[in-house]
């Protein structure tokens, strides 16, 4: 295992998940009326919040994908790179492509949720206990609101509420995975702090 390439993955997916959470709460601080639970996320994208919500999700993408690389080179899981990598070309069309390009916009959208739930389930082959449990709770917890919300039951949440439950869990795993992989010694240890 090259540890190198581990912190470096680490850092690029704990940047690139905090610049976005970031970003998404200044977005929507900036969006006159926007509601958390009746608009869409991607409502960012296309109001008078786009150019801090666009550029945001796109760099998310993009140090998802470079992320990918050094995964592959610090642990040589070719399934759990393909789920990053898959991921962060689905954040990168969504900045590319904003609602307002429905169709290819909607398929970015659901290859970035469902790809991110599977990344956080995948992780577990390479993370220690507990957080391979967390990881795999929070998948769940995402890919499961993905299938409520396709089909239109929001549990009191409304769609963007809904819609928060499936991106919060990833957003989340991401950042606590990114601080894992930069944290790990030679020896396995984490470094304390």
């Amino acid at each position: 295992m090259n540890y190198a390439h581990r912190k470096v993955a680490g850092a690029l997916v704990f940047i690139g998940g905090s610049q976005f959470v970031i970003g998404m709460i200044v977005a929507e601080a900036v969006y006159p009326g926007y509601s958390v639970s009746q608009n869409f996320i991607s409502d960012l994208g296309v109001g008078p919040a786009a150019l801090i919500f666009n550029p945001s999700v796109f760099l998310l993408g993009l140090m998802v994908i470079a992320s990918a690389y050094f995964i592959d080179r610090a642990f040589g899981n070719h399934m759990i790179t393909a789920l990053f990598a898959l991921t962060g070309i689905g954040a990168m069309g969504v900045g590319i492509f904003p609602e307002n390009v429905p169709l290819i916009h909607l398929a970015f959208s659901f290859m970035t949720f469902l790809f991110g739930g599977l990344s956080a389930i995948a992780a577990y082959r390479i993370e220690r206990p507990p957080l391979n449990y967390f990881s795999i709770m929070m998948g769940v917890i995402s890919l499961s609101a993905l299938i409520l919300f396709a089909t239109s039951i929001f549990l009191g949440l409304g769609k963007g509420g809904m819609e928060r439950m499936i991106a919060y869990p990833i957003l989340l795993w991401a950042i606590g995975f990114g601080g894992y992989l930069i944290g790990y010694r030679r020896n396995g240890a984490a470094t304390p702090s």
